[in-house]
């Protein structure tokens, strides 16, 4: 049997985890976990993603110990959810969350840390520090109901590891954060799994999920459709991607013949193609005068890779990663506008 203080232990261990909720006169209720089976590492950041009513929460509300009535086995730190040696090992950012607004930022910090355990003394010389890691420096001594979504979302992120968890449960941590913002709490996550705290990281944003996680599990309907790395879970998809110097080629005229489903966006454009049409498309731009600047193997987004396994359990057609739609519904190849789908 595993040791549960070893490091090398699971951090987090759930084994045929059921849970219903019963509603009105409905003898058999709602199931809103059925038979979850997942595991995770300790210094891992850990990406939990589905569609509205996944169960996501329930799974978390059970991991902290907020839900009781469940069926099945989940374990943190080798313990029972909800013990207290784990509840003071774990910090959390509910989405939504709620801070008293006749605080300051410095005072949100001292008393949740206090409530965590820690002395004065510590907290005097950390907060100044997480203030830092979050950029909030400058507002720290202003009432917390004078902040904007993103301050407050910087400040609750502080608060939730103010004393300094090995253990952080985020439910949509970049949510109303500006991109500076977004990319000091990326920065914050990445120092957390470099000092092996391990992060459970919930977020509709997928482009926020797949620059952050190691591995990611989808659920639905209570169950886990899909557990993998990124590697895993976003594979090539047969198409090449093109940058080349300028717009000003006919692609349709010049690679006539060379592969398919060729999209042209600017100076980007994809082709699915083998190794053979691939060299042949770079002699006929290089002989059209094209310059190429790179040439990459076309992955599937985790975006598109979530919708293609969710449309699939629910039956419906997933869209296709290499086709494009018309106005403004088009899915472009080249950098585009982050999406969001809820997770």
């Amino acid at each position: 049997m595993t040791d549960p203080t070893s490091s090398s232990a699971p951090i987090l261990e759930v084994r045929n985890l059921h849970m219903t909720f019963k509603r009105g006169l409905l003898k058999r209720g709602f199931k809103a976990l059925r038979g979850v089976d997942l595991q995770v590492e300790r210094g891992s950041v850990f990406g939990l993603l589905g569609p509205n009513g996944a169960g996501k929460t329930t799974l978390v509300k059970v991991l902290l110990g907020l839900n009781v009535g469940w069926k099945g086995t989940a374990k943190v730190f080798g313990l029972a959810p909800g013990s207290t040696e784990p509840r003071r090992r774990i910090g959390y950012l509910p989405e939504a969350h709620r801070l008293p607004p006749y605080l300051t930022g410095r005072q949100v910090l001292e008393l949740f840390g206090m409530m965590c355990g820690r002395e004065k003394s510590w907290l005097k010389e950390r907060i100044p520090i997480w203030l830092e890691k979050v950029d909030m420096e400058r507002d720290a001594d202003r009432k917390l109901k004078e902040y904007s979504k993103g301050m407050q979302q910087r400040i609750g992120l502080a608060q939730a590891l103010i004393h300094e968890p090995d253990l952080i449960f985020l439910d949509e941590p970049t949510d109303g954060v500006d991109p500076v913002g977004r990319a000091a709490i990326r920065e914050v996550i990445a120092e957390l799994k470099r000092r092996d705290v391990t992060v459970f990281l919930n977020s509709h944003l997928l482009m926020e999920v797949e620059a952050m996680c190691d591995r990611v599990v989808i659920l639905d309907q209570g169950a886990i459709l899909r557990e993998g790395t990124l590697e895993e879970l976003t594979p090539r998809t047969g198409a090449v991607r093109f940058e080349l110097s300028t717009e000003a080629y006919d692609p349709e005229r010049l690679l006539t013949g060379v592969g398919s489903n060729l999209v042209k966006d600017g100076r980007f454009f994809e082709l699915a193609a083998n190794e053979q049409e691939v060299g042949e498309a770079i002699d006929r731009l290089r002989a059209g005068g094209v310059s190429i600047r790179s040439i990459t193997p076309r992955k599937l987004t985790l975006e598109e890779a979530f919708i293609g396994i969710v449309s699939k359990d629910s039956g419906q057609a997933p869209p296709d990663p290499g086709t494009t739609k018309s106005g403004s519904d088009a899915q472009k190849p080249g950098p585009g506008a982050q999406k969001e789908v809820q997770a």
